[in-house]
């Protein structure tokens, strides 16, 4: 391995770096810093996951200078918030024993941090298109005097529709320049607009041709599971012997929600990044990761080219994804920095024909996915599941019923004590005009009816049951008399119209 003082990195940062036990370089790395130190525009091709970042990072750093005057000299521009936050991590440990200052740009934040960082005299702006070009049309951010610019995972701001607003960046920052380019791919639109911006640039790519399109590191496993048994599937693999951080995607926001709480509800501790949570929302759960806080993370693919963390064991892939590249990208955030890694993809019955695609395009060699039940054994072969292991580490919640049992029928819980679902006996009590029905009686016994002479019984006004003449109802209420509307819509009194002339 060649270190970063071989390949001519400033004393201070090699120190910086060496704070965190980065010592040898990768091999993109190695073809890149030589050549960036001197000005040489580059086209560098690596997967995800092999130090990119430093490859163009520590050269721009140093050629600013030890001590560099405030205002924006570097541009680095990147698809996603997520990657904008990481490459601004990584630059700033590098620049940690100097004064140059990182600043990161993206939307879904306050504007006022940004521009002051801006006005505080940033020489190193990380951002994303959108909020770029919104501050340098406002005149916040003035790109005119940049000497280094990066575009970092090209290829998926050509995926993302940023290529629009990549051109108008270009255009804003001077003519002579030094400018490098990274990407995992290389399609013809990215070429081209290398070659309109870029001057007589080498292209490195820093792949093993005999390494085949996945990485040789990771384990990929591939399996035909019921919808039904996805979540107990996934629950079980991560208890597998050695699990340690783990990314699981989903297709949509709404899945990513609801696996988060499913097994947070199992006792496993999650947490999710995806479209639905606020940025701020969204940092918190990363940084949480990052931190080792929760091992878990559930995540879109918004989220995919900014999980930069070298300790992921397993990728769990809860649906398939739509295509080979984004296969690759989500299966890239484990094995990184040498590690191995597992990579576990679950295909839906009406998916099998997007599996075939892939499996064609990286050549897996696999054409029907095992299918698999959470009982099936080979599961517990394949990824080193401890026999017996089942979905669950806690209990699940106490059913909402149990605190009614024991009661006799009738008997009515205390409010604070009923669940939601139990229905407490209702007495039911007819009002008229606002009092409720024999307000101000006597008791029951008082209000029986006297008899007649007849035998019959003699019922006051208003105390009897219905008669069947519509005189009393079965309240004891009086009837309602019964209103007669004037021909001409207008009443006299509650009187009769008068009849008309023989």
């Amino acid at each position: 391995m060649t270190t970063f003082t071989e390949l001519g990195v400033a004393p201070d940062i090699v120190e910086a770096l060496a704070g965190k036990g980065i010592v040898d370089a990768f091999p993109i790395q190695e073809q890149t810093i030589p050549l960036a130190l001197t000005g040489q525009d580059i086209i560098g091709q690596a997967k995800t996951g092999t130090g990119k970042t430093f490859g163009f990072g520590l050269p721009i750093i140093q050629r600013l200078g030890d001590d560099p005057a405030p205002g924006v000299k570097v541009l680095v521009v990147v698809p996603t918030r997520e990657l904008c936050v990481q490459v601004t991590e990584d630059l700033e440990l590098a620049t940690s024993n100097r004064a140059t200052k990182v600043v990161a740009i993206y939307g879904g934040k306050a504007y006022e941090g940004q521009i002051e960082a801006i006005k505080a005299g940033a020489q190193i702006v990380v951002g994303t298109p959108g909020r770029l070009l919104d501050l340098a049309s406002q005149r916040l951010l003035d790109l005119g005097q940049v000497q280094e610019m990066v575009l970092d995972e090209a290829d998926k701001m050509l995926d993302l529709g940023f290529l629009p607003d990549i051109e108008k960046l270009f255009a804003k920052t001077p003519a002579v320049r030094h400018t490098m380019l990274f990407s995992a791919t290389m399609p013809g639109v990215i070429v081209a607009l290398a070659r309109r911006f870029m001057t007589k640039p080498i292209h490195i790519r820093a792949t093993d041709p005999d390494e085949g399109l996945t990485q040789a590191n990771i384990k990929h496993v591939v399996y035909r599971a019921h919808s039904l048994d996805k979540d107990e599937v996934i629950a079980r693999i991560l208890q597998a012997e050695g699990r340690g951080k783990t990314v699981i995607f989903t297709r949509t926001k709404r899945a990513a929600a609801k696996l988060v709480e499913e097994l947070n509800d199992r006792g496993f501790n999650a947490a999710a990044v995806h479209g639905d949570l606020n940025q701020d929302q969204r940092e918190r759960a990363m940084a949480a990761f990052k931190a080792g806080k929760k091992d878990i993370l559930i995540a879109t693919d918004v989220a995919a080219r900014g999980i930069d963390v070298d300790d992921v064991t397993h990728v769990i892939n809860h649906t398939i994804p739509d295509d080979d590249k984004t296969y690759l990208h989500r299966a890239g955030r484990t094995g990184r920095a040498g590690k191995t890694g597992i990579a576990v993809t679950f295909v839906d019955w009406d998916d099998l024909h997007k599996w075939a695609l892939i499996n064609r395009a990286l050549e897996f060699g696999q054409p029907e996915p095992t299918e698999t039940y959470s009982s099936s054994p080979h599961l517990y072969t394949d990824l080193d599941i401890p026999a017996g292991t089942k979905g669950r580490l806690k209990p699940a919640a106490a059913a909402p019923r149990a605190a009614t049992a024991g009661r006799t029928e009738g008997e009515r819980a205390p409010r604070g004590e009923r669940a939601s679902g139990d229905r407490a006996p209702r007495s039911r009590t007819r009002t008229r005009g606002g009092r409720p029905a024999g307000e101000g009686q006597t008791d029951a016994s008082s209000q029986a009816p006297a008899a007649s002479a007849g035998g019959e019984p003699v019922r006051e006004p208003g105390t009897g049951t219905h008669d069947g003449h519509g005189h009393e109802h079965h309240d004891g209420n009086a009837a309602p008399r019964r209103r007669r509307r004037r021909r001409g819509g207008s009443r006299s009194g509650g009187q009769a119209p008068a009849a008309p002339q023989a």
